[in-house]
């Protein structure tokens, strides 16, 4: 059985940043005909995450390891992410 994105991004952060609380939705569809979409979908997603491992990151840091932690996705054609990250 093949697992799609939104569960594979957010066994991803969970693994890397055992978050309090997580948030991933696909957000492809409200982005049809925009630059990066597919018929498919998978490639717009919202990400909100709240995690200890960003307590006095500055946002642009927080964003940074979300987006590393991500690569992966990126690779497989993600391609537009919008995250909010905060500590607890």
């Amino acid at each position: 059985m093949t697992i799609g994105a939104e569960e594979r991004i957010t066994r991803t952060l969970t693994e890397a940043f055992q978050p309090a609380q997580i948030d991933v939705v696909d957000e492809s569809h409200l982005h049809k005909g925009h630059a990066g979409h597919r018929p498919e979908g998978e490639t717009h997603f919202r990400v909100r995450i709240v995690a200890e491992a960003f307590r006095d990151r500055s946002r642009v840091d927080a964003h940074r390891m979300v987006n590393a932690a991500l690569k992966p996705e990126f690779d497989r054609g993600m391609h537009a992410l919008a995250i909010d990250a905060k500590a607890p």
